[in-house]
C-alpha cells in the first residue's frame, strides 16, 4: 500500500515488544547491508544538526547574508522542492546546489568544517552487531552523504574503520542520496545484484525510497540503538526473514 505523499507502507514484522517496525519489501535473500552513516550509526543529534549548521553558516558568509537569513531562504527552497516532488525531502548538497554551490565545493567545505573525532567515541556494541553481519557473510557497504574522508573519519571514531568493504561518499559520484548513482555503485562495487541487498539508514526519503524503486529492500531505523537490534537468524546466514527483529 502507498500512502498519499508517496511513502510505501512498511511491511508486517514485530520487534520483541509487539510493535511493527520499519522493514520495507525484505527479499528472500540478502547478501549485502548499505548502511547509511550519520543518525544511522551514531545517534548524536547535536553533532547531526551542527554539521549542518556549519555549512549553512558558511553559505551565509559566502553569499552575504546572515544565518537567519539564509536558513529562511533555505527552507523555503525547500519547502517550494517538496511541493513539487510530491512530499519528499532532499539532502543539503542538493539544496547547496540551487545556492549556486558544486557538489565539488561542497565536498571541499565539509572536509574542512566537520570533525567527527571530537563528538564522536568508539562504540563496542556497534562493532559487535557489524562484525556479526560480516560473521554471516554478508557484504556490508557505506553510503554516506558526506565525504569520503569524512566518512573514514567517523568510521575511525566509532572504531569500525575497515569493517565495511565499500565507501561511497559525496565525492565518489558527485551525486547525494536521493540519487541512484551512489545505491548503484555500492552494489556494482560489492558485487550484489539489487534484489539482494538492503538500505538502512534513518531518513525515508533519503535513505529507503529510491533503493526499494531500485528493487532493493530497506530497513527504515531511528538511530543506531535501532541498528543493534536488527537480528538475522543463525541458521539462514543469508537471508532476513519475516521475523527480522528490530
Amino acid at each position: 500500500m502507498v500512502e498519499s505523499h508517496g511513502r510505501q507502507e512498511p511491511s508486517g514484522s514485530c520487534n520483541q515488544q509487539g510493535i511493527p517496525v520499519k522493514c520495507y519489501s525484505l527479499p528472500q535473500k540478502i547478501s549485502a547491508l548499505i548502511f547509511d552513516m550519520d543518525g544511522t550509526l551514531y545517534t548524536n543529534p547535536y553533532y547531526a544538526q551542527l554539521q549542518i549548521d556549519c555549512a549553512v553558516k558558511k553559505l551565509a558568509r559566502v553569499q552575504g547574508k546572515t544565518f537567519g537569513e539564509m536558513q529562511r531562504e533555505i527552507a523555503g527552497y525547500r519547502k517550494r522542492w517538496a511541493d513539487a516532488h510530491n512530499g519528499r525531502k532532499t539532502s543539503l548538497a542538493h539544496v547547496f546546489l540551487a545556492f549556486g554551490i558544486s557538489i565539488e565545493e561542497s565536498v571541499k567545505w565539509r572536509e574542512e568544517l566537520y570533525s567527527p573525532a571530537d563528538y564522536l567515541s568508539p562504540n563496542p556494541a556497534l562493532r559487535e552487531t557489524l562484525k556479526r553481519f560480516k560473521d554471516l557473510d554478508l557484504k556490508l557497504a557505506l553510503v554516506t552523504n558526506n565525504p569520503v574522508l569524512v566518512a573514514r573519519k567517523t568510521l575511525a571514531a566509532l572504531d569500525v574503520e575497515g569493517i565495511f568493504g565499500v565507501c561511497i561518499g559525496l565525492d565518489t559520484c558527485l551525486a547525494s542520496k536521493p540519487s541512484e548513482a551512489p545505491f548503484r555503485k555500492a552494489a556494482e562495487l560489492l558485487g550484489a545484484e539489487f534484489r539482494e541487498c538492503v538500505s538502512v539508514g534513518d531518513r525515508f526519503d533519503v535513505d529507503i525510497a529510491v533503493p526499494l524503486e531500485l528493487g532493493m529492500g530497506g530497513i527504515l531505523v531511528d538511530g543506531v540503538e535501532d541498528v543493534y537490534r536488527i537480528t538475522i537468524p543463525a541458521n539462514v546466514p543469508v537471508s532476513i526473514s519475516a521475523h527480522c527483529n528490530i
